[in-house]
């Protein structure tokens, strides 16, 4: 994702106890013993309107998702090929 560049990339692997680290649906892999990463952008602790009702379609960022769903789309072809 780094390589694709346009969006800031970090990379952490954590353990379970890790506050919020299970707060998406790569959990439920992890539980069927299935390996499973997680892409967010920590909107839980920057976005003062997520899930809530003001979390609305005119507060999203649509440009830098875009971005993030590009340099998804480019780590995943990248590891397709090893």
């Amino acid at each position: 994702m780094k390589e694709a560049g346009g969006v800031p990339v970090y990379s952490l692997a954590a353990p379970r106890f890790v506050k919020a680290i299970g707060l998406s649906d790569h959990r439920n892999y992890w539980d069927l013993g299935i390996d499973a990463v997680m892409v967010t952008d920590t909107a839980f602790y920057r976005n003062p309107n997520y899930h809530e009702s003001t979390d609305t379609a005119d507060t999203l960022d649509y440009p830098r998702m875009a971005g993030v769903t590009r340099a998804v789309k480019l780590a995943l072809l990248d590891l397709a090929r090893e």
